[in-house]
């Protein structure tokens, strides 16, 4: 079915079949509006599934990604109310509570695609963390692109438009990943990773919760995770073990400290934590290895 109001608001709402959601991907709503300053938002056309008081806001049982291009407004889900500018995507989760609304004085301009199945539910986890929803890439003609495109082709509604329209998600949630994990420049990210490291070294003989050190960098978890294991060929926590068995052998060789008291002092759960571990990684036990490294007097 396919709703036209103006030249300003199109949408296109999908039934899918049997065979649709076999795929593992089905679209079930994509479209644009503009919306002036002072109108009423949303348009009463859309149809009781989708329709909402952003004042109660609402929860869908899909995906939906909005992205505004112009305008600006705000976001709220069930724990914090965001700022939205020209240049933000938003994703929406299955299950959760949110609203959204344009500012009075300045209004909006927002696409946005709807979808559910397997296959999404498989990409959303690779791709993002649990709690990203807000993601400002900026004006992208690609992005614009890809939703004319799939309003073009839901519009024609022909045989396999839904494999289509479902390669264009794909599309898009690529795009939105790359983007958002090359949003820093080369520089920044030296800093964040060196930064990190010195923490790490810094706290070695401690036990660092490694997804609030991504939060004190202002970065998610995912993408800290992605770009370290990059920069140093190795995931964060198995760095972070890496310090601490490190200074576990300089421990070991320089001070008369015990096996325990070194398990300890680098917050091991236990020694027998810190036994199997540093054999596990260096290959010896502490006790061969502090044996092997001390010359015999």
């Amino acid at each position: 079915m396919e709703i036209t109001q103006s030249h300003d608001v199109r949408f296109h709402y999908l039934i899918a079949n049997k065979a649709d959601e076999e795929y593992g991907c089905t679209v079930s709503v994509v479209g644009s509006q503009a919306i002036s300053p002072d109108e009423e938002y949303p348009s009463k056309e859309h149809p009781p599934g989708y329709l909402f008081d952003p004042e109660r806001g609402r929860v869908l049982q899909e995906y939906q990604l909005l992205y505004i291009v112009n305008g600006c407004g705000e976001f709220a889900n069930q724990t914090t109310t965001y700022d939205i500018t020209k240049g933000t995507i938003v994703l929406l989760r299955p299950g959760a509570w949110h609203s959204y609304k344009p500012s009075k004085s300045d209004g909006w301009t927002e696409y946005f695609i709807g979808f559910s199945g397997e296959m999404a539910d498989k990409a959303i986890a690779k791709l993002f963390a649990e709690d990203e929803q807000i993601f400002n890439v900026g004006l992208k003609q690609e992005m614009v692109d890809l939703y004319q495109q799939a309003i073009e082709v839901a519009s024609a509604d022909r045989p396999a438009s839904q494999q289509l329209l479902c390669g264009i998600v794909m599309h898009l949630l690529g795009n939105l990943n790359y983007i958002a994990h090359n949003s820093f420049t080369a520089d920044r990210m030296d800093q964040i990773i060196e930064q990190s490291k010195a923490i790490m070294q810094e706290k070695a003989a401690q036990n660092l919760d490694l997804e609030v050190l991504a939060e004190q960098l202002n970065v998610s978890y995912s993408w800290f995770r992605k770009i370290f294991r990059e920069y140093t060929g190795y995931p964060p926590a198995k760095y972070f073990m890496m310090v601490k068995l490190h200074r576990a052998q300089y421990l070991l060789v320089n001070t008369q400290e015990s096996i325990k008291e070194i398990a300890f002092s680098l917050g091991f759960k236990s020694p027998e934590h810190f036994y199997t571990t540093f054999k596990r990684v260096m290959g010896s036990t502490p006790s061969v290895y502090r044996k092997s490294s001390t010359p015999e007097k």
